[in-house]
């Protein structure tokens, strides 16, 4: 599209966005469904922009949603939705308040040696035990327990001095 083209295509939609969504309103009975059906329309609509023949091109845009609509009713009476699990029943918690928390822990986890780090992801975030974590590493049971010791260790030396409080209170 060049742009004489889009600039009469931007005016036309300044111009009848208004009147164009209450249509797809009525056609939907929502607001959102109106929306997407409205971009979806004058998508289809620039595309087609230099060759439309009419000087008001609002038949053409109304003609392309009603269209959409009735292609929306007939996929849905062909798939419908299955619920296949109820919905959760509890609301996870908010655990916004602890980013600076978990913005230190990063940042501390960064600063071990990736063998360190390695082990401390193994044993802790995947809940391996120390055999497992061993066998996956490909050393020793012993091995795996003196890393942990020395990765815990320098983890509470890079983290500031109130967070091992806090990250005990988190992990309860």
């Amino acid at each position: 599209m060049d742009d004489e083209a889009r600039a009469r295509f931007g005016e036309f939609v300044a111009a009848r966005t208004q009147a164009l969504i209450r249509v797809a309103y009525m056609l939907t009975g929502d607001q959102h469904a109106a929306e997407d059906l409205l971009q979806s329309a004058l998508t289809k609509t620039a595309a087609r922009w230099r060759t439309l023949r009419h000087e008001d091109p609002e038949g053409y845009v109304r003609t392309v949603m009603y269209r959409e609509q009735v292609s929306w009713w007939r996929r849905l009476g062909r798939y419908r939705e299955v619920a296949v699990d109820p919905p959760p029943d509890r609301v996870a918690a908010d655990t916004s308040g602890n980013t600076d928390l978990r913005l230190s822990v990063r940042s501390a986890l960064l600063g071990l040696p990736p063998a360190q780090r390695a082990v401390l992801v193994l044993r802790y975030f995947e809940d391996l035990t120390e055999s497992q974590a061993a066998e996956v590493l490909g050393c020793s049971v012993g091995t795996v327990r003196s890393r942990t010791y020395r990765a815990l260790t320098r983890l509470r030396g890079l983290l500031p001095a109130d967070t091992d409080a806090q990250l005990t209170e988190v992990l309860r």
